[in-house]
């Protein structure tokens, strides 16, 4: 009897630490962080609180128009210095990886998917050009990565998918009021347009300014369009010139447009000339020179603007950099502030980043107040600015 109590005894005590093994268990699975699509851990592990948030950014560093990401570039990584300066995000460091898509789409491609199967970051700011973006976003969107794009202006950029922002106005915001102030103060009647044919940007902002100036009853005199590439304008401006225009509008990246400007100057041309997003970079008058005068451009960026967050960027870029940042930088700049912002909510977990970029309202940068609207397309007002003695200034009526 004795043994036979024993054995029960023994038999009850090993269940007892069986159970009390499967609720210690069940204990410490409740407390595990759950893994949420598209991110990691929503509560990092205390070793996960030291390493930094990694962030990738694409732009274009090298080759042509490398002018545009040589001046992002600095602008997101000042950011980052004021960001993790400030203490980082919930007490962590901010990490930036850098790739060069040297303004080729298969490149910015190859970057996007770099930058999330090997580097693993939370989300990604770029690429430079709308065509990049246009193939580069839909491996972002596919692999549920949030991607901001702080120069993409063309038409339907952000219907790629709902991973994909940006908070560079698109030329369709821009260019009526473009339009609208140079007709005021050039009282225009009729113009000659002028685009980059195989590039996507060039393209869409051509569209955009046909219908615009449809809509305020200016007259396309003259067309004719060119290639991302060409050095040589000479029949096309025989042809535009030959309609007599009261100002050229042309829809070009810097390097074009520049050359163009040279050569149409040489040619006796004397009025205004008007552009797009591509205008924007102040490389223009750097390659142009006296030819860039006068010109006019849309933008949400001023560098001018008497705004305290204005004056504290553009000293701390110029102390940085060595010159002044141009619109460029600047939107990369606070493209990396939304992002930061997004961080403090959405941790480790790219879903809830994109619904707190998405949730960004009245966030004021260094180039206004911002807000994304239902499309994640940004809502702000542009300047209107022309080019006098080499720099950007507003343009009076």
């Amino acid at each position: 009897m004795r043994k036979g109590l024993g054995t029960r005894f023994a038999a009850f005590g090993v269940l007892l630490l069986m159970t009390v093994g499967l609720l210690a268990g069940c204990g410490a699975a409740k407390q595990t962080p759950q893994q949420q699509p598209g991110g990691t851990d929503t509560a990092p592990s205390p070793a996960a609180q030291g390493k930094p948030l990694k962030i990738g950014a694409v732009f274009i560093l090298s080759g042509n128009n490398a002018g545009y990401g040589l001046a992002q570039r600095p602008g997101v990584e000042l950011a980052v210095e004021e960001i993790n300066k400030a203490g980082g995000i919930n007490g962590r460091k901010v990490e930036v990886t850098f790739e060069d898509s040297q303004g080729k789409t298969e490149e910015a491609v190859n970057a996007v998917r770099k930058l999330i199967d090997k580097d693993e970051v939370l989300a990604i700011i770029g690429p430079t050009l709308s065509g990049e973006m246009s193939s580069a976003g839909k491996v972002a969107q596919e692999s549920g990565v949030p991607i901001l794009g702080v120069s993409t202006t063309a038409q339907g950029i952000t219907d790629i998918g709902n991973y994909v922002f940006r908070n560079s106005l698109p030329e369709a915001g821009v260019l009526p009021h473009t339009v609208s102030a140079a007709k005021a103060k050039y009282n225009l009647k009729k113009v000659a347009v002028l685009w980059a044919a195989n590039d996507q940007f060039s393209v869409s902002g051509y569209n955009t300014f046909k219908e615009e100036l449809k809509k305020q009853s200016i007259e396309i005199a003259s067309e004719a369009s060119f290639n991302t590439g060409d050095r040589e304008f000479g029949a096309q401006i025989t042809k535009v010139l030959a309609a007599n225009p009261d100002a050229l509008v042309v829809s070009s990246l810097y390097q074009e447009a520049a050359l163009f400007m040279v050569q149409a100057r040489q040619a006796g041309y004397k009025g205004p000339i008007i552009g797009g997003n591509g205008f924007n970079s102040p490389k223009l008058a750097e390659v142009a020179k006296d030819a860039a005068e006068g010109s006019v451009v849309g933008s949400p960026w001023f560098s001018g603007r008497d705004d305290a967050k204005v004056k504290a960027f553009v000293a701390a870029y110029t102390a940085k950099v060595g010159q002044p940042p141009d619109q460029f930088a600047a939107q990369a700049y606070d493209g990396m502030m939304l992002i930061a912002e997004a961080l403090k909510t959405g941790g480790e977990n790219r879903d809830k980043i994109r619904d707190a970029l998405a949730g960004i309202k009245n966030y004021v940068g260094v180039t206004g107040q911002f807000a994304f609207d239902e499309k994640r397309n940004p809502v702000m007002t542009p300047f209107v600015l022309e080019i006098s003695g080499g720099k950007y200034v507003e343009l009076k009526k």
